[in-house]
């Protein structure tokens, strides 16, 4: 006889567990309390669906806070067997210019998406749409609610894959966490990540600097560097040069209730080459203008720097230097959780083994942004949710032998 798997939650790690548990082996259910499955995987679509990037598997998985816990399962599905995967799945791919992995031009999220749906049901998954987990019976059944009112189901394997807390309007909320705290279960609060950061911008520059970008910068936070750009609006910063820096942006901020972040504007010239440019000075041109000039600085850098600098030191070639080279900025909260692209928080590490199965409640197991891990933007997130869903199919494959 089969045994029976509850899948809760119908996200990116539900759809490669569905497709790759064994329907000889295993008769599988989701429970999604949406009409569908991978709204929050439609709506990661909106402007091109990132499916993972093209990073060597090395470096890749070290792009985790943290990353040990996921290492096991990311060398068993990497990102290059992803890729086959998916190719294998009817869905050509293409790398961008920044590396990232996006499905052909002309396929679109639902395209990607029918396709996962085609092989779960080929394996005979069982589909439950407005099923809302509610919580555990006594004997750690599950609770939904249903439009006919409350179902109790009794499974031999539970698997979670509810999500974290970004894109509410997904129904992914992260209310879950006292259902599990009520089982002993250590859950940590939500955080918004990959998300805008506040910065109390002197009032004369707003006008001048919203919505300009910076380009070709990096930025420095702690002990980690990213080079990218960054967007500057009149609540502070967004952008994917500072989006990785999220993890030690909310550290420090917890610590110190600020973050400092450092801004190299020129990272591809030294301060000897900077200070030669501003010594190759044009008469005909004021001291503002052969800065920008000689350094192709625009508008919105120069005003950065004034408005860090006195009038005496903007005009110090060596102390604008070691501005452009190192501008301070002060970080002093995080954007709005509601609308982060991610979160971090839900489960704690500590609560699971390296099966992702709950110590404290034998035979449930929780995957993807459930746990407290942190992921860049660029398909990072997407990828773990792969890599833990194909390995615990496997693993469960394995062991029911």
């Amino acid at each position: 006889m089969k045994k029976t798997i509850s899948i809760i939650g119908g996200g990116a790690s539900a759809l490669i567990l569905a497709c790759e548990l064994d329907p000889k082996i295993f008769s599988v259910s989701i429970f999604e309390k949406n009409n569908a499955l991978g709204r929050k995987f439609l709506v990661a679509g909106d402007g091109g669906l990132n499916l993972t990037h093209s990073e060597n598997e090395g470096e890749f998985v070290l792009r985790y806070t943290p990353n040990e816990f996921l290492r096991q399962a990311f060398s068993h599905f990497s990102n290059k067997k992803f890729i086959e995967w998916i190719n294998a799945l009817g869905i050509e791919t293409f790398v961008g210019t920044s590396g990232r992995l996006f499905p052909k031009k002309g396929i679109k999220p639902i395209d990607v998406l029918k396709r996962f749906e085609e092989k779960i049901k080929k394996n005979n998954v069982i589909l439950n749409f407005k099923h809302e987990w509610k919580g555990f019976e006594n004997n750690n059944e599950l609770i939904f609610k249903t439009a006919e009112g409350n179902k109790v189901i009794k499974s031999d394997i539970v698997i979670f894959c509810l999500g974290g807390a970004s894109w509410p309007v997904t129904g992914s909320k992260g209310d879950w966490r006292s259902l599990f705290e009520i089982k002993s279960v250590k859950t940590n609060s939500f955080q918004a990540s990959n998300c805008s950061f506040k910065v109390d911008w002197p009032k004369n520059i707003i006008n001048d600097i919203e919505g300009k970008p910076l380009k070709n910068i990096s930025i420095t936070c702690g002990d980690k560097m990213h080079a990218g750009e960054i967007v500057l609006t009149t609540f502070g910063i967004e952008g994917s040069g500072v989006y990785p820096l999220s993890s030690q942006i909310r550290e420090q901020i917890k610590e110190n209730e600020i973050a400092k972040i450092i801004i190299d504007l020129k990272p591809l010239l030294s301060k000897e080459d900077c200070l030669n440019k501003l010594f190759n000075l044009d008469p005909k041109l004021s001291y503002t203008e052969n800065s920008a000039k000689n350094l192709n600085l625009n508008k919105t850098q120069i005003v950065l720097l004034k408005s860090k600098m006195s009038k005496n030191d903007f005009l110090d070639p060596v102390k604008f230097v070691n501005n452009l080279k190192a501008l301070e900025i002060h970080i002093s909260a995080l954007g709005s959780i509601e609308d982060a692209i991610s979160s971090v928080g839900g489960i704690s590490l500590n609560q699971i083994t390296e099966n992702f199965e709950l110590k404290k409640i034998k035979n449930n197991y929780v995957i993807g942004e459930m746990l407290d891990y942190d992921a860049p933007t660029g398909g990072y997130l997407l990828q773990s949710c792969f890599s833990m869903g194909k390995y615990l199919a496997d693993h469960l494959n394995e062991i029911a032998k």
